[in-house]
């Protein structure tokens, strides 16, 4: 039969970016071999070394490179040596503006055999649904009386009802196929306009979507009950930056960041999505090859899934469940001491023995 194709475009980037990709790779080729399709791939050099060669962290052109692509496996991005927001926003922020990456999906998913920090984890499967375009990381703003000992900082959140609603709609959809609750996370008690919309307008997307439940959540209480009852909850939706919070913390329940992926989509659209591990540069590891792969893995499986191999994703799923039970493959971040090689190693050994 002939070979299929998926073209993949590698942004490593910094820290253990790239040390979590090249563990990544080879799970992901050998998952899409067994169902016949070929992986071509295009690595591209982005990140804190160029922009301290180039002065910019990614080219000009980089949304249109991309675009020619099916899908994009990132690393991470940020560096001692390069302010934070030249880079976050020089590349990954940058990128999902351009390619309009409205949502971040981002899974929490407890694996048996990892530890935790928080009590009774066993089943915890959630799903966090980020508005990935508004709110407070729209950019708007700025700086007035800058150096005058009387600085002023001004952030402008901007929520519109039709990012909203794209966002509302993609999140119904999946907690129609999951258990068909869904919580929406807000701060409308205390701010006045922005979340107030959030509320009326998925509320009224709530109507066309009779089989799922819908909760509204204040987030200061979703931040209490995501550590004292995960199991109580199944897809939420947040804005931007309350998004953000509540998923870092729910990694939480996973194991840490290290067991954090996340997919950047434009649902329904033509743009490839761009699929992270959440953890972060990490530099003070960087270098040592003991970063935790899992989360680069899980965002791979993301990645396969919505290209359309759900075989292969679920195969890449599996195999690190499997590998993830014996401590012997926990990372240091998980109490063991395997290096980021070894971890890879093992996924693929796992892969072979579940065909």
């Amino acid at each position: 039969m002939d070979r299929q194709t998926l073209r993949l475009a590698l942004i490593p980037g910094d820290g253990v970016g790239p040390e979590v990709v090249a563990a990544t790779v080879p799970v992901l080729e050998a998952a899409l071999t067994v169902q016949g399709v070929a992986l071509d791939l295009l690595e591209l050099d982005w990140g804190g070394e160029r922009f301290l060669r180039d002065g910019a962290a990614m080219p000009v052109d980089a949304a249109d490179i991309v675009r020619g692509t099916d899908a994009v496996l990132f690393g991470a991005v940020g560096r001692p040596d390069v302010p934070d927001h030249e880079l976050v926003w020089g590349l990954i922020i940058g990128l999902r503006q351009q390619l309009d990456l409205a949502v971040n999906i981002r899974p929490v998913r407890s694996f048996p055999g990892v530890p935790t920090q928080v009590r009774d984890t066993d089943g915890v499967d959630l799903l966090i649904v980020r508005e990935n375009t508004e709110g407070e990381y729209v950019g708007a703003g700025g700086l007035a009386h800058a150096g005058t000992g009387a600085d002023v900082g001004i952030e402008v959140a901007v929520h519109s009802r039709p990012v909203i609603e794209r966002a509302a709609h993609h999140a119904f959809r999946l907690a129609r196929q999951r258990s068909g609750r869904l919580a929406l996370v807000t701060k409308s008690n205390a701010m006045r306009h922005g979340y107030p919309l959030w509320d009326r307008t998925v509320r009224e997307v709530a109507e066309q979507y009779d089989d799922v439940e819908l909760e509204v959540v204040l987030v200061d209480a979703m931040a209490a009950r995501m550590i004292q009852s995960p199991r109580s909850l199944d897809v939420l939706l947040a804005g931007n930056l309350f998004g953000d919070i509540l998923s870092d913390l729910a990694a939480v329940l996973a194991g840490g960041m290290g067991m954090a992926p996340s997919a950047n989509i434009r649902p329904g659209g033509d743009v490839p999505g761009i699929f992270e591990p959440v953890h972060g540069s990490a530099p003070a590891i960087a270098g040592r090859g003991v970063a935790n792969p899992a989360a680069c893995l899980l965002s791979g499986a993301l990645l396969l899934e919505d290209t359309g191999h759900a075989a292969a994703a679920a195969a890449v799923r599996d195999a690190l469940a499997a590998a993830l039970l014996d401590p012997a493959h926990h990372t240091p971040d998980l109490g063991g001491v395997a290096t980021t090689a070894d971890v890879s190693a093992a996924v693929l050994e796992e892969m072979e023995n579940l065909r």
